[in-house]
């Protein structure tokens, strides 16, 4: 937020937004870039920076303005399309698509199209194209009159072969925009891959017409005309394109083929090296999701024997498009180097692609007898076990399926090992870990007392019987297991970090803080003692250090490596930190998209981040994965509450109870779902029910409440509340009959209530902030004051109280309330309201210079909330700009919306007509 005591920033930004309605872009840049000298957190700055960087074509710097005015708090809906449009720009199509603050979901409908549109580009060049048709017609569903919608649909057609559907689309657009170069060009495209020639290159001259610049158009047509044998007129327009865009790959290539044609060998080595010099210099990052490039640069260090060179671009390029016919060039590489197992990972990629390709399936032939039978994994071992019940196959097929993401029948598979030779090793090591991640620590004790039983000397059983006796809670045992390890094994790295957790759980920090240094002196990759660094750092509130701990155990972290990926995504989410989580969410989904627990961390992220479709998605598949689990699906469907998708709650519910009819938990959520699908009767009959079978639990008791007060029913619903509380007394059945409380006599009566409450249970902040803000609403400030200000001596940091009792402050007339709005904006940077609070009390005693960036800043960071449109559009006024002011206020009052200040918004707005 913007340093309210220097207002030399906020100069600069008023005289470039000045310059920028003048279309001085580079004055605007050169102000916006002064500003940031002075404050390089002043959220208006960087946001148009980001445009004015963009409309200047320099679009790698855009996005840093756009990305830092995301991290400083902007409102998404103010920078989406500029910033996918830097995307798109780079080339980073797969970073459109992942960024949280990219998805189209809750954005105005305007914005929601052109995010549409930019998606479908980037999935078509990431070869989903369903996935970028979902994106044109969702698009379409928002705004049916528009040519952009057609026209995005050609390219994905053309690359679908649907072409029917790609010559309507182009026809649409043309009806609805007949002048557009960009139509032309794309009705060209279709003629051309129909081998329409003469046709398409009527279109690409019309094209050309329209638009001489057209740089497309001069490469298709180009190519085509090389197609044709036209290698003059070929010539010439490549000529033309040299002077045109003389750094254009494409067009390099395309010299290349024609000097082919030529048969002039030096002139085709030539224009290779033009097209490797042309691409080599550019940063991977910019092209990784370019897969034309990707290709080019591939087949031309290909065609110039430079193989290492080649298999670069065409490992990036096959992991986008692995039906293309660049795989067999990629698996080449891969043989000639003696890598069979890569060689038949991108060769069955391709065959499930093209299962009717004979050269592909020779080479898979060829690879596979090369290495014999490895490379089949599971695939080969459920087909052995078909014919032979071997202890070592199942082993294999339970590691193959572990592997992939399958771990409980990964796990029934090593137990059939087991069974059939209990002195199996591969099997009980592996299975003595699985039964630790899921909770079975007894069974990890047999297995382990078994091994260490079987070979008394060696230490690493010693250790894994130490974890699992942690677990079991037979700490003086694990401690004397891990001991015992180490003077079997000084080096036993895993036995010392064992031993440093006991401490931590023992709150011996100094001691584990020692033991964990020492591993990292010796060892400064091993993440294990860097996530317990981590722990170390947050347990003794160093969260910046903890998060650096967190990350570079995450950077070190190998692909099948999930812990630090969920450790730093708790991390974020614990610290209120929703976009990191979510990226690092989403790299976990990519390593392993079938493991619960990324899956709840992936789902709980999209909900930080307000997405509840995205969560929905992630949930479904935990749903499947998780079976006929209670415990899990109760968790699944608790997420999914949260995630508005009641149906898939009642889903996880219903597998639940099929196997766990009487699952306490499961039953109480249940009556929830059925209460909020208002099915009144059913939630009744279903709480009776648990109240029959739990007669001293409250918990039959609130449900009954609950649906009490869905009916309107206030004094059963009071009475039912009541009852709760008798028999368990605590914060929730509290709060609860407080609710239906508070609208009873002035709220009175809930006060009363919680007031006796705070009395007995003194260190409730629940229930002392739920009495703050009763008396708050019911006006009564002082009181109101009193309340907050307790509540800020057991929990000084809390943001949310210090913006409260700010706000009762100014109600009080109380100078003091900008000291606490600034400590408020100071505890929690990025919340708007405490923002706009700031902003306000500043303007309400007269600082107003000071108050107007702040109240921009506000503005930017949540644009939906229309109090804050009012109160910017009162010192805009103020300060004399009054057109800005009119724009503020009428999108503040617009739909009618209810806020405090909505009459005096109205009068104003009537004032400046």
């Amino acid at each position: 937020m913007v340093d309210a005591a220097d207002g030399r920033a906020a100069k600069y930004y008023e005289d470039a937004l000045i310059r920028y309605e003048k279309k001085d872009i580079p004055g605007t840049i050169i102000q916006l870039k002064n500003a940031l000298q002075v404050d390089k957190t002043m959220l208006p700055v960087q946001v148009l920076l980001g445009k004015a960087l963009l409309q200047n074509g320099e679009v790698a710097t855009a996005e840093v303005a756009l990305m830092a005015a995301i991290d400083l708090g902007v409102n998404r809906a103010e920078v989406v399309v500029p910033l996918a449009q830097t995307l798109i720009a780079q080339g980073k199509q797969r970073q459109l698509l992942e960024l949280a603050v990219l998805n189209p979901a809750n954005l105005p409908a305007a914005l929601q199209v052109q995010l549409q549109l930019l998606r479908s580009v980037a999935l078509t060049d990431l070869g989903d194209l369903r996935g970028a048709m979902r994106a044109i017609e969702e698009a379409r569903v928002l705004d049916t009159q528009s040519a952009d919608t057609w026209l995005a649909e050609v390219p994905v057609r053309i690359r679908g072969r649907q072409f029917k559907e790609a010559t309507e689309a182009v026809e649409r657009a043309l009806a609805i925009r007949p002048n557009s170069a960009e139509a032309w060009y794309q009705k060209g495209a279709v003629l051309h891959v129909l081998g329409q020639s003469r046709s398409a290159l009527a279109a690409y001259e019309h094209t050309l017409k329209i638009d001489t610049a057209n740089t497309e158009a001069r490469l298709a047509r180009a190519g085509l005309l090389i197609d044709l044998l036209r290698t003059g007129d070929a010539a010439r327009e490549l000529a033309e394109l040299a002077t045109r865009t003389p750094g254009e790959p494409r067009a390099a290539y395309l010299r290349a083929l024609l000097a082919e044609h030529n048969k002039d060998t030096p002139a085709v080595r030539e224009a290779l090296k033009q097209v490797t010099a042309l691409i080599d210099p550019v940063p991977m990052e910019y092209i990784r999701y370019r897969p034309q490039l990707l290709v080019l640069n591939g087949l031309s260090h290909y065609g110039l024997n430079e193989f290492e060179k080649a298999q670069k671009y065409l490992e990036i390029f096959q992991k986008i498009q692995t039906n293309s016919a660049a795989s067999k060039l990629l698996a080449r590489i891969y043989m000639g180097q003696n890598d069979l197992v890569r060689a038949v990972e991108v060769l069955e990629a391709y065959l499930r692609a093209q299962p009717g390709d004979s050269q592909a399936l020779t080479m898979l032939a060829s690879a596979q007898m090369s290495q014999g039978r490895h490379a089949k994994a599971a695939s080969l071992m459920t087909e052995a076990l078909q014919s032979r019940d071997a202890p070592e196959f199942h082993t294999t097929l339970g590691l193959s399926l572990v592997g992939s993401g399958q771990a409980g029948s990964g796990i029934k598979e090593l137990e059939a090992a087991l069974k059939r030779e209990p002195r199996q090793v591969s099997a009980a090591v592996p299975l003595i870990s699985l039964y630790l991640r899921s909770g079975q620590a007894p069974k990890a004790v047999a297995i382990a007392e078994a091994l260490v039983k079987q070979q008394p000397s060696n230490p690493s059983f010693l250790n894994l019987l130490g974890l699992a006796q942690v677990q079991t809670g037979q700490q003086t045992a694990a401690r004397t297991a891990f001991e015992q390890a180490l003077r079997l094994d000084d080096g036993l790295v895993t036995a010392k970090l064992n031993l440093a957790r006991m401490e931590l759980r023992a709150k011996s920090y100094d001691a584990a803080s020692a033991r964990l240094a020492a591993i990292l002196k010796t060892d400064d990759k091993n993440t294990e003692a860097m996530f317990e660094t981590a722990v170390l750092a947050e347990r003794r509130g160093q969260l910046g250090e903890a998060q650096r701990w967190l990350e570079k155990a995450n950077d070190l972290a190998g692909p099948r490596e999930l812990r630090w990926g969920l450790a730093l995504t708790e991390f974020h989410l614990r610290n209120h930190q929703a976009a990191p989580a979510l990226t690092v969410a989403k790299d976990l989904v990519i390593k392993n998209p079938q493991d619960l627990l990324v899956l709840f961390a992936l789902a709980r992220a999209f909900l930080a981040n307000g997405d509840n479709a995205g969560a929905k998605s992630s949930l479904i598949t935990a749903t499947r994965v998780a079976d006929y689990n209670p415990t899990l699906q109760v968790q699944i469907a608790t997420l999914q509450l949260a995630a508005q998708n009641v149906n898939g709650a009642a889903y996880s519910l219903e597998k639940a109870l099929a196997t766990r009819p009487d699952f306490l938990p499961a039953l109480a959520l249940m009556t929830e779902v059925e209460l909020r699908q208002s099915d009144f009767a059913k939630a009744e009959r279903r709480a009776m029910s648990i109240t029959a079978k739990h007669p001293k639990r409250a918990i039959g008791h609130s449900l009954q409440g609950d649906i009490a007060v869905a009916r309107g029913q206030t004094r059963v619903a009071l009475d039912a509340y009541r009852r709760a509380h008798q028999l368990e007394p605590s914060t929730e059945s509290l709060l609860r009959l407080f609710r239906i409380l508070a609208s009873q006599d002035g709220g009175r009566p809930a006060q009363q209530l919680a007031e006796q409450w705070i009395k007995s249970h003194p260190r409730d902040a629940s229930t002392q902030r739920a009495l703050a803000d009763a008396y708050a609403r019911g006006g009564n400030f002082s009181a109101a004051r009193l309340a907050y200000e307790a509540l800020l001596q057991s929990a000084p940091d809390d943001a949310v109280v210090l913006n409260n009792l700010a706000n009762v402050l100014l109600r009080l007339k109380d100078p003091g309330a900008i000291k606490v709005a600034e400590q408020a904006v100071a505890k929690s940077p990025g919340n708007a309201n405490a923002v706009d609070t700031l902003g306000w009390a500043l303007f309400q005693n007269g600082q107003t210079d000071r108050s107007l960036p702040i109240l921009r800043d506000a503005r930017l960071r949540d644009p939906a909330n229309p109090e804050i449109r009012y109160h910017l559009a009162v010192v805009l006024a103020q300060t004399g700009r009054k057109t800005e002011a009119r724009d503020e206020l009428e999108v503040a009052l617009k739909g009618g919306a209810a806020f405090e200040g909505a009459a005096d918004a109205a009068a104003l707005l009537k004032s400046l007509q």
